[in-house]
């Protein structure tokens, strides 16, 4: 069995949990031994014991500092996007290759379909997202969800190709920045991001962008512009890490910390700054506490904002698209 993960600031509610496990344990092995009466007093104690740690639960979560909600982003056992595909979505088809050098394996996309049965929804789209490993073969594998040129080329492709047939575009961001790597840069890195920024705001198609885990730097925004953007709960979206901050402004990763909190970079924080649209509420504890009521939850969402994009013409979509970006940030036109 694998062991379970357990951040920092999780301990002493991790600590209380195995505690209560262990009065559960006791509890089911001397059942028979005791009598009624012994039996509803350990049954009272483990009910008071569950409050407690439920309430402990809801108080270290409901207050995450901007450090903690970074960690929950990176949290290994978190949803990546091929789970949310083959949670949210039938018929997946991914498609591989950017017709130009090879085929990206941290960047994974295809057509599928959106379904729900209840109001009868039922709409083909094109799904892209980051793609990282659960392990170090599979890390490896995905080069740790940091795309290539061919990624973002990939990307694109797929696109224009969903223009192509009219069929509206979502992507899934989760990545710790685009690879860095001198041959990344040998093939184009900077223009692939760049020609995929300018391309996407021309889609004619609607485009749903969602944060599902960490949006760092241009390897978020390479595939990023969209009609809505749209964040987890504890995922986070910012120019740059809180530890490549720390080593600039402080030549050291120790102030990883204050940087995340001068930087601010979580979904709260970038909705009152209107760089983002709306936010994915997670159960408590982050998604990969309960995958399936995340999936559930971002299918809901992603189909209620299907629903009020379909309508729109290409005009608009390209319109609404290019008058977002322009509004975003702070500046002053006087000389």
């Amino acid at each position: 069995m694998a062991t379970k993960v357990v951040l920092d600031f999780e301990k002493p509610l991790f600590e209380l949990e195995a505690k209560l496990e262990e009065m559960r344990q006791c509890l089911r092995s001397t059942a028979r031994e005791q009598t009624k009466a012994e039996t509803d007093v350990l049954n009272h104690e483990i009910e008071a014991f569950e409050l407690k740690v439920d309430a402990l639960r809801r108080s270290i979560y409901r207050n995450l500092t901007r450090w903690q909600r970074v960690q929950l982003a990176r949290h290994p056992e978190r949803p990546y996007t091929l789970d949310y595909i083959y949670m949210i979505a039938k018929d997946f088809v991914e498609l591989a290759g950017d017709r130009h050098f090879s085929d990206d394996k941290a960047i994974v996309g295809g057509f599928a379909r959106l379904e729900e049965s209840s109001s009868g929804f039922s709409q083909p789209v094109m799904i892209i997202g980051h793609q990282k490993g659960r392990d170090t073969k599979s890390n490896l594998y995905r080069n740790f969800g940091m795309a290539q040129p061919e990624g973002y080329r990939k990307a694109l492709r797929l696109m224009q190709l969903a223009e192509k047939f009219r069929k509206p575009v979502i992507t899934l961001i989760d990545t710790p920045g685009a690879f860095p790597g001198i041959e990344a840069e040998e093939r184009g890195q900077a223009e692939a991001i760049a020609r995929n920024l300018f391309e996407m705001a021309k889609l004619t198609v609607p485009v749903i962008c969602v944060i599902i885990g960490e949006g760092a730097s241009g390897g978020a925004i390479g595939i990023g512009v969209g009609n809505r953007i749209i964040m987890a709960e504890n995922s986070w979206y910012s120019v740059i890490s809180p530890e490549s901050c720390s080593s600039i402004l402080w030549r050291s990763w120790n102030y990883k910390e204050q940087a995340a909190e001068a930087l601010k970079l979580t979904a709260e924080d970038l909705l009152e700054q209107g760089i983002i649209d709306r936010i994915i509420p997670e159960p408590v504890g982050g998604a990969h506490t309960n995958p399936d009521v995340m999936a559930s939850t971002l299918k809901s969402i992603l189909i209620e904002e299907l629903q009020m994009l379909l309508p729109k013409n290409s005009v608009e979509l390209v319109h609404d698209r290019i008058a977002k970006f322009s509004a975003m940030g702070v500046w002053n036109d006087e000389v």
